[in-house]
């Protein structure tokens, strides 16, 4: 514990921040392991190594004290010339950002690259580092993504920056979520959460709650907001374009995509009543559209996004019900695993040559269906299996 302790007391050292970061990401896993093996021999000797860890990681009480010391009075300047008083010249330096080194860290692991590809940030400020930060861990499995929160958090509060729940911007949801908090001190920055007590977006019309409805409103309503404050966002829907996965930053192609989409939410809504067969093919057409909204490389099928787009595609389960109780024979399929085992129950899929196995499919962006004799293929996106 001795080097361990003398490495991190180090500043501005970025081997100890990889041990800092190493340390916390070995507390959480023993946390987590303690809640479940609870009767385990080790339980004892493994909670004394976390105490052990929350000992070193916890902040320097002389770097506290160096922070409360009032800094030396800076020297007086030169007095000014009359030609400055006269024809002032401003200086203005760009704003240190405290969390650059924070994000330099998320891109030097190995294991995150695999799930979000080349990424590059471009935020020059804090608080829009902050708020892309967390955009980015929305993407990776959840695991991951929390292992690295609790490092990011306790990095930010060695910098002043200190966790705040409470400053949030929220979105209208069918539910109350909880998405990532913001910061206050050194550095203000606003989180975000989902509530079932804001309006969804407006341009859905919609003013009843409760129901499956709802839950896809609030899906469509968060899709329709994250365009807005995520610029790495892309579509792949192909009523709007079958040849290719187009970027969002572009004017033409968010508003073809967004016209599309709350297209596809009006017309579930007005076949409620329908025909459950025809209900169900609108209900197929919304499932596709929110599915075609993907990053590149596509994100993990256990990360938050991942979970919001399976969140939707399981009330398809009802109108299936539905529709095989008034007699139709219907079957749906989600299309994953091997691109050479599910081929011929798609049409014009597209591939990716970054993110995800190859030979193997990155994204179902439709199921395949069958309503009675009639196959509606599904759609992919994958990876193929001919790369070196």
């Amino acid at each position: 514990m001795q080097h361990l302790s003398k490495l991190l007391e180090i500043e501005d050292s970025q081997l100890a921040w990889v041990l800092r970061l190493g340390l916390y990401g070995l507390r959480t896993q023993l946390q987590q392991a303690l809640k479940q093996a609870t009767t385990d021999p080790g339980n004892s000797t493994c909670q004394e190594l976390v105490r052990e860890l929350d000992q070193l990681l916890q902040p320097q009480i002389s770097k506290k004290v160096e922070e409360l010391t009032p800094p030396t009075p800076p020297t007086p300047p030169t007095p000014p010339t009359w030609e400055e008083v006269f024809e002032p010249i401003h200086l203005e330096l760009p704003e240190e950002q405290k969390l650059k080194h924070i994000a330099d860290a998320l891109l030097a692991d190995q294991e995150l690259l695999q799930h979000i590809g080349a990424y590059k940030f471009h935020s020059n400020n804090d608080v829009d580092l902050w708020n892309e930060i967390q955009c980015l861990l929305l993407r990776v499995p959840e695991k991951l993504a929390h292992t690295w929160r609790e490092c990011i958090l306790a990095e930010a509060s060695q910098l002043g920056a200190l966790e705040d729940k409470l400053a949030v911007q929220q979105f209208g949801f069918s539910r109350n979520e909880h998405i990532y908090s913001g910061l206050q001190g050194s550095v203000y920055a606003t989180g975000l959460c989902l509530s079932d007590q804001v309006d969804f977006d407006s341009r859905l019309q919609v003013e009843t709650r409760g129901g499956e409805l709802h839950v896809l409103a609030g899906i469509v309503s968060v899709c329709l907001k994250f365009i807005d404050i995520d610029t790495y966002l892309h579509h792949a829907y192909k009523s709007v374009d079958r040849f290719g996965v187009r970027s969002l930053n572009s004017e033409s192609e968010k508003s073809k995509y967004i016209t599309a989409l709350i297209d596809r939410f009006q017309r579930v809504l007005n076949t409620t009543d329908a025909d459950p067969a025809i209900a169900l093919r609108t209900r197929l057409d919304l499932d596709e559209a929110i599915h075609s909204l993907v990053y590149l490389p596509p994100c993990d099928r256990f990360s938050w996004w991942g979970k919001l787009q399976q969140e939707a595609r399981r009330t398809l389960d009802s109108i299936v019900a539905k529709a095989r109780d008034a007699g139709y024979q219907v079957q749906i399929r989600p299309l994953w695993g091997t691109y050479a085992d599910i081929y011929t129950w798609s049409k014009d899929d597209l591939q990716l040559n970054i993110g995800g196995v190859p030979g193997e499919v990155s994204a179902c962006l439709r199921v395949c269906a069958k309503i009675n004799d009639e196959v509606i293929p599904g759609r992919v996106l994958f990876r193929s299996s001919l790369e070196v």
